[in-house]
């Protein structure tokens, strides 16, 4: 690999790294947040399902788009939106604005995974792409352990909104780093001169997609992937704060946990699905995903919350870069950024639905159990989906 190849890992190590840390973060700040904006458990998933809600709509069209236009400004310009939301957070003086002020930082964030994971793909070989996405994915199990320790002193010493501050602050840095690192790679289509327009271009491109049975399946293994992964980031640092009683600064450490053990599952399954297929390393991060959830409900010793928590990070940190180096396998390498923004669309749908209905299920319950359980029913509906529904095939030219 050339040193542009490099420079994007870089840049989407440190994009992917932020821009999951602002995500993630609401979690960790969100016991501290409840009480000071007196919001309840549903009103708290209503504000991460309107960030998803502007993060779906709008990734497929800047995952599209990456494929034809220039990368270098599409991800420093969106990466300075969602630092900028992040920012905002810091003042929200009411539900109505923490709604609108998150919900611009998951516009931003719509484009620092498809166009990242494109751009990535595009410059490395085939025989590289699991282990090159594995190390720009390994940025969420380096931001998100880093913001673990980070926000407890910050929250101790200075509020909630410090640490919003502080967020959005290196989100900005970011955003300059994309600009100076970020290059379009040679002989893609925003290079390229062609008679066809842009525009029938990209509807053709969504077209044979939406016609295409695999990318149905692996779409909807995405989705409920997608409502997976907001139960323990949402949901697990409250329940450890509320059932568990353990302070604010040790209840944010299970969320460094999932991150920290996702880098050994990225260094472990990444490469291995470069082997042995993306499918199957699929199908077995949806599986431990899945099975590790009720564990971490069910059983109230700290010691094995802790032992669940690291086995679902295994799962959880491989699940991105294979999906996105499933992109090529199954389909053409031009339209990358169009596939993986259209699979984002799933997860989005699945990540808008599942902390409304999470955060009604304590509230009229009372119990967090119900919660964990529709973790194990959808990391495995993820697995049984991608298990008996893909068929084997080349990839389009």
């Amino acid at each position: 690999m050339d040193r542009r190849a490099h420079a994007a890992i870089i840049a989407g190590f440190f994009t992917v790294s932020i821009a999951y840390s602002i995500r993630y973060g609401y979690g960790m700040l969100l016991p501290e947040m409840l009480s000071d904006l007196a919001i309840s458990k549903t009103e708290a998933g209503v504000i991460f399902s309107t960030y998803f809600l502007a993060y779906t709509l709008a990734t497929p069209v800047l995952g599209a788009l990456s494929d034809r236009f220039n990368y270098r400004y599409l991800l420093s310009l969106f990466t300075m939106v969602m630092a900028i939301g992040a920012l905002l957070m810091a003042y929200v003086a009411d539900l109505v604005q923490a709604v609108l002020f998150y919900s611009f930082a998951g516009l931003g964030h719509a484009a620092c995974w498809a166009p990242v994971t494109a751009l990535v793909q595009k410059w490395v070989p085939d025989r590289k792409r699991g282990t090159a996405l594995s190390i720009v994915t390994m940025g969420v199990g380096f931001g998100i352990p880093l913001w673990s320790l980070l926000l407890p002193k910050i929250v101790g010493s200075a509020g909630w909104r410090t640490g919003w501050f502080a967020m959005g602050l290196l989100g900005l840095i970011v955003a300059v780093l994309n600009f100076f690192l970020v290059r379009n790679p040679v002989n893609t289509a925003a290079d390229d001169r062609t008679d066809e327009p842009s525009i029938l271009q990209f509807w053709s491109s969504y077209w044979d997609l939406l016609t295409d049975r695999t990318f149905w399946v692996i779409g909807t293994a995405y989705l409920f992937v997608g409502f997976n992964v907001i139960i323990p980031f949402t949901f697990l640092p409250v329940y450890a704060r509320e059932v568990l009683t353990l302070p604010y600064e040790v209840s944010t450490r299970f969320v460094a946990l999932i991150a920290l053990s996702g880098v050994v599952g990225q260094f472990t399954l990444g490469p291995l699905s470069d082997r042995v297929g993306r499918v199957r390393v699929m199908v077995l991060c949806g599986l431990i995903m899945g099975m590790a959830c009720p564990g971490m409900a069910l059983v109230p010793d700290t010691f094995f919350l802790y032992a669940f928590t690291i086995c679902y990070g295994f799962g959880y940190g491989a699940v991105w870069p294979v999906y996105a180096a499933a992109a090529t396998d199954f389909f053409s390498r031009k339209n990358t950024g169009g596939i993986v923004g259209l699979w984002t669309v799933f997860l989005g749908v699945g990540s808008i639905v599942s902390p409304v209905v999470c955060g009604w299920s304590i509230d009229t319950s009372g119990r967090y159990v119900w919660v964990f359980m529709l973790g194990l029913a959808s990391g495995v509906l993820s697995s049984v989906l991608l298990l008996f529904g893909i068929n084997r095939r080349k990839k389009k030219k």
